[in-house]
């Protein structure tokens, strides 16, 4: 179990990204073999074929979202050549987007001013995507999100609260479920319950419908930040 923090000041942001595959036409054909080899036929092809997102070496971010749990407020940063800078998803939650290194970079900015980040599988999934495409990408991060699994070992400054991580006790857990199963165990609405899924963002993305990716973004992001006021009140001793 984590040791409470005593910060005297916590600005606290809670983030979450949305990923999608490369055309698996443009790899290389060494790197096609190589994703293909131990697929035994045309449906197991398809499946490799669909789990390119799931790397930053395969895969790219199209979204970056952030809130501030203290203020409800937010920016959900898109991959996108449309100019919707001055758009808002919601009242406090603004859309900016870019290039993947442009909303990197922003994203990189903005970390600068916070000292408590909040993720669920951010350790897993999310910080490693955003090092290693923020490196191919020649983009130096302004904090270190992976400096220690233990939050009392973090770096001053730098502490990550990666609620997968928290909720099952650093693995002692041997059943291990994704943010759904915890959001309606604690009685919280799910991003899933609008019918969009992490399943869905490269197609959504194809189609051009990025605000509705940004919008299940943000469902992430509430999702979480819920999650996370549920173990910092009852679980956080």
């Amino acid at each position: 179990m984590s040791t409470a923090l005593d910060f005297s000041q916590k600005k606290k942001l809670v983030f979450d990204i949305e990923t999608i595959g490369v055309d698996f036409a443009s790899l290389d054909k060494i790197s096609q073999e190589y994703l293909l080899k131990f697929a035994e036929d045309e449906e197991e092809k398809e499946e490799a074929k669909d789990q390119l997102s799931f790397s930053p070496l395969t895969g790219e971010i199209v979204a970056i979202g952030m809130l501030n749990p203290d203020t409800d407020k937010g920016k959900i940063y898109l991959k996108s050549g449309k100019n919707n800078n001055a758009d808002k998803l919601e009242e406090g939650i603004e859309i900016e987007t870019g290039t993947e290194k442009q909303i990197l970079e922003k994203f990189w900015e903005d970390a600068k001013h916070y000292n408590y980040f909040i993720s669920f599988n951010g350790r897993g999934f999310d910080v490693p995507y955003l090092l290693i495409r923020s490196a191919i990408l020649e983009i130096n991060p302004t904090k270190d999100l992976m400096s220690n699994r233990y939050l009392g070992s973090q770096k001053f400054g730098s502490h990550h609260i990666d609620l997968f991580d928290q909720l099952n006790f650093y693995g002692a857990v041997r059943r291990k479920f994704n943010l759904h199963f915890w959001t309606k165990a604690f009685g919280i609405k799910s991003p899933k319950e609008e019918g969009i899924t992490g399943d869905d963002v490269s197609r959504l993305y194809k189609e051009g419908k990025i605000l509705d990716i940004a919008k299940y973004n943000l469902g992430d992001l509430r999702a979480t930040k819920q999650l996370y006021e549920k173990w910092e009140k009852y679980l956080n001793f």
